[in-house]
């Protein structure tokens, strides 16, 4: 039996930082198995964030420029982490940081050189995993529900509260996913707007007060009303949200218990059309699971048919790079890590490029 020894990187639309995840992953006779070893954060400092941030408005040299340069920063990030945590690793499965999803116009582009990443690490690198499902006809979004129907199936649902709500389940034996809508991105942009990163808890939230005007504009967002499959970016948000709480007069903590109810009320609305059992179980991961408010008020709206899981703090906030690891390794594999059922491609495929280092110092 092979152990996979895969570090998988992630950097989200929330801007939270880089999350490095060293697993061993392996196939017995019935199941893949994982196993998280080793974890670790990058926290952004303020001119990455900065760079990440603005990459949408560059022209097509810098965006270049920034593709090579936040590729190398992510191999020395991942070099120094293998050293300080003394691992042998097979290879690196990298999803890159997305600056334009636009699959209606033929392509999403990850930002972070395989190549780069790969020679500056030292080690094989696998990324670049949406251009074979776009060429394929679909949206290159979402990609982690192969990893929730293969390492998480004993959940009735997959939530994961990233920049980006999006969710994964079961139905009529295919694996249905897509981004709901809001989720920390909104709620980020009106903490940044006192200079915090974000609402730690929700505690803010907690004490602000519903602006029905400002929930009524949001839930009103064409968006929510296109079918799935459908992905969204934060193209999205600057051109269709931005605008709403810029002309919402109102103190910034009833922007954010707004905000807060708001993706609460959206997730609801998809969770229960898309139940079929009285009971069922929906896993929560990504950044937003560790914010309480939001959580408890996610309890409440689903009280009764939806049991509410929180994992630990280490499977909530690494479980995307556990799964970009596990998709890297489905790559290696030759097995299909991209469904079709999720995209609205013509078929499910198997994307990701593999880069191997220079082997010259």
């Amino acid at each position: 039996m092979k152990i996979y020894k895969v570090i998988g990187l992630m950097s989200g639309t929330s801007l939270d930082g880089l999350d490095i995840a060293y697993c061993h992953i392996w196939n017995t006779s019935k199941n893949w198995e994982f196993k998280i070893i080793k974890t670790k954060n990058v926290p952004y400092k303020k001119i990455v964030k900065k760079q990440l941030k603005n990459a949408l408005s560059l022209d097509a040299v810098d965006l270049l420029e920034l593709h090579y340069s936040y590729g190398t920063w992510l191999g020395k990030k991942v070099k120094k982490f293998i050293k300080q945590e003394y691992l042998t690793v097979d290879f690196i499965a990298s999803h890159g940081h997305t600056t334009h999803h636009q699959p209606k116009k033929g392509f999403s582009f990850q930002i972070g050189s395989g190549q780069h990443i790969a020679n500056a690490s030292g080690c094989k690198v696998i990324c670049d995993f949406r251009t074979n499902d776009i060429s394929l006809g679909g949206q290159g979004a979402p990609l982690v529900p192969i990893g929730d129907r293969l390492l998480f199936n004993e959940y009735d649902f997959c939530l994961n509260l990233g920049g980006i709500s999006n969710v994964s389940f079961e139905k009529k034996d295919q694996r249905i996913a897509y981004d709901i809508g809001l989720a920390n991105m909104i709620l980020n942009y009106i903490t940044q707007k006192i200079n915090l990163p974000f609402d730690k808890d929700g505690e803010l939230a907690r004490k602000g007060k519903l602006n029905r005007k400002f929930l009524k504009e949001l839930n009103e967002l064409i968006y929510y009303k296109k079918p799935y499959p459908k992905s969204t970016g934060y193209e999205w948000f600057l051109d269709k949200v931005v605008p709403l709480i810029e002309n919402t007069k109102a103190p910034i903590e009833n922007l954010l218990r707004t905000a807060t109810l708001h993706i609460c009320e959206q997730i609801t609305i998809q969770i229960q059309a898309n139940s079929i059992k009285e009971k069922n179980t929906l896993l929560v991961t990504g950044g937003g699971a560790l914010n309480t408010f939001l959580i408890e008020k996610l309890t409440e709206k689903l009280t009764g048919s939806i049991k509410v899981i929180v994992p630990t703090n280490e499977l909530a906030e690494f479980k995307e790079a556990l799964i970009f690891a596990f998709i890297g390794v489905l790559r290696l594999e030759e097995q299909n890590n991209c469904l079709a059922s999720v995209t609205g491609a013509q078929r499910d495929c198997s994307g990701g490029v593999v880069y191997l280092p220079s082997l010259v110092e």
